[in-house]
């Protein structure tokens, strides 16, 4: 696999979201979630995969979820597993996870913020994949609920344009996956075009 200059990291965003009457929420953390997301992370060598989360009950679940399979009984019937979830770092927000990468790179990230919708000044995953030859770090983010809220989008470096479904007859029209399979997706993208620069 070619190899990132530009480090890539991933975050995880449970507040602000929105919920489907486009209210501003803190959503609940799902298992499947950390888990998929932490394999596809593995697999496309990000080493650092945040969670992001202000209830402190929420935080705890993650701790305890991850510590299973990090040194618990998990961690010796699934070694695969272990690996995975160890990239996984739980922060109270996305601020928290810029400043947590600044201390790592010595460098603020740029945030790429992602959407089932299209915005007017969306980045492609191609303008994505040139940019991984940069040398500022870059954290994609991810929505959980119906949506990362509009502050995200404001304060974002860059939104990058929804993924499309297409087939032999055009686009399906559809657009409305599990945000870990859109991150899988996505990384694959980004991780192929970048590749072929």
């Amino acid at each position: 696999m070619t190899s990132f200059r530009a480090k890539l990291y991933v975050a995880l965003v449970h507040y602000p979201v929105v919920n489907k009457n486009n209210e501003v929420i803190s959503s609940a953390v799902t298992n499947l979630d950390l888990h998929d997301i932490a394999r596809a992370c593995r697999t496309y060598g990000v080493d650092r995969f945040y969670v992001a989360t202000p209830l402190a009950d929420q935080q705890k679940l993650i701790t305890r979820l991850v510590s299973h399979w990090i040194s618990g009984v998990g961690a010796v019937n699934n070694p695969l597993r272990r690996e995975a979830l160890k990239v996984v770092r739980v922060k109270d927000s996305l601020d928290q996870v810029c400043q947590a990468i600044y201390q790592r790179d010595a460098k603020l990230p740029k945030t790429v913020v992602t959407s089932a919708a299209s915005h007017p000044n969306n980045i492609s995953f191609c303008q994505l994949g040139k940019m991984l030859s940069g040398a500022a770090p870059l954290v994609l983010v991810f929505g959980t609920a119906w949506g990362l809220a509009e502050p995200c989008f404001e304060q974002a470096d860059y939104i990058l344009e929804p993924i499309q479904g297409d087939t032999c007859e055009g686009e399906t029209g559809y657009n409305h996956l599990a945000v870990r399979s859109a991150a899988s997706i996505i990384l694959d993208r980004v991780q192929t075009l970048h590749s072929h620069l």
